[in-house]
């Protein structure tokens, strides 16, 4: 039997809480379950910034053909960010002077860069595979041809060349 010592130091008891190898684990746990979800959360986060840029082109696409139907002729050239003249109503209420999805600016060319018409981004932040991405889903997949096209620095849907 064991006698008791006034001398010894009393014994502890393990409490409820955690020990630090278990805490270590389960951080472990957590950052390569976070490793897993990164790439699919961009992906997922790129494709809603694609499909809000291809949406908006494509309200102003029909805002600025409706306007060349009721007005014989596009309206003048305007710079990023720019409403054009005669535009105020159609294109105000969806943020033409705010960067758009793909970080950058709305821009009408009217008679800009060899085409009769079209609606530019400028300043893109998006790389230019990102680009070619939307290009495929409203085009020919290719940047140089085709209704959507890099024209220097701009992104351009092309209205009329």
């Amino acid at each position: 039997m064991h006698k008791f010592h006034p001398s010894a130091p009393p014994r502890r008891r393990r409490g409820g809480g955690f020990t630090l190898v278990e805490i270590m684990v389960a951080v472990v746990i957590i950052g390569i379950l976070a490793m897993l979800v990164m790439p699919a959360l961009q992906k997922s986060r790129l494709a809603s910034a694609n499909n809000r840029f291809i949406s908006d082109l494509r309200v102003f696409a029909q805002a600025f053909e409706s306007y060349s139907v009721l007005n014989g002729g596009w309206p003048p050239n305007a710079g990023s960010g720019t409403v054009p003249a005669g535009m105020d109503g159609e294109i105000r209420h969806a943020n033409w002077s705010k960067t758009n999805s793909v970080g950058g600016l709305w821009n009408w060319d009217n008679n800009n860069f060899g085409i009769t018409a079209g609606i530019s981004t400028t300043g893109v932040t998006h790389t230019d595979a990102q680009m070619m991405a939307i290009d495929r889903r409203i085009d020919d997949g290719d940047l140089t041809t085709g209704l959507f096209q890099k024209i220097g620095s701009r992104f351009t849907y092309i209205l009329e060349n």
